[in-house]
């Protein structure tokens, strides 16, 4: 929960973005699309005269007082995740690279890549089963 610590009561102005630098505070022009960027243009609303504390989080509130707020350090814990126990892995000798052997120029150019090997085409799809033909009517004799 946030505390108050100055009450200046700033007027807010539509269309400003207003922050704390130090313990004062400024206001600064909305970055709009397709218009220039405003930065450089902060100018000073009005001066805090209170000490910073460490450990907290300073802004302005929405009655345009100076307010502060606990810091959260170190965010939220996180879950282990779940590991299975095995034995520790036996370290293994490192072996020597072995020498290479000199290859001749002709035999060192790399054989031409192979394309791919194409997959097989696929079974045409079955037709569907005709329905029995129907049988003439029987002639009387």
């Amino acid at each position: 929960m946030a505390e108050k610590v100055v009450k200046i009561g700033v007027k807010r102005e539509p269309g400003f973005l207003y922050f704390l630098r130090g313990t004062d505070v400024y206001k600064t022009p909305m970055k709009r699309a397709g218009q220039a960027s405003a930065a450089g243009k902060a100018e000073k609303v009005i001066s805090g005269n209170f000490t910073r504390e460490e450990g907290y989080l300073y802004f302005l509130d929405h009655h345009g007082d100076i307010a502060r707020a606990k810091r959260a350090v170190g965010g939220q814990k996180r879950k282990k995740p779940k590991t299975d126990k095995k034995a520790p892995a036996k370290k293994v000798a490192a072996k020597k690279p072995a020498a290479r052997k000199a290859v001749p120029a002709v035999a060192a150019k790399k054989a031409p890549a192979k394309a791919p090997a194409k997959a097989p085409a696929k079974a045409p799809a079955k037709a569907p089963a005709k329905a029995p033909a129907k049988k003439a009517p029987a002639k009387k004799k």
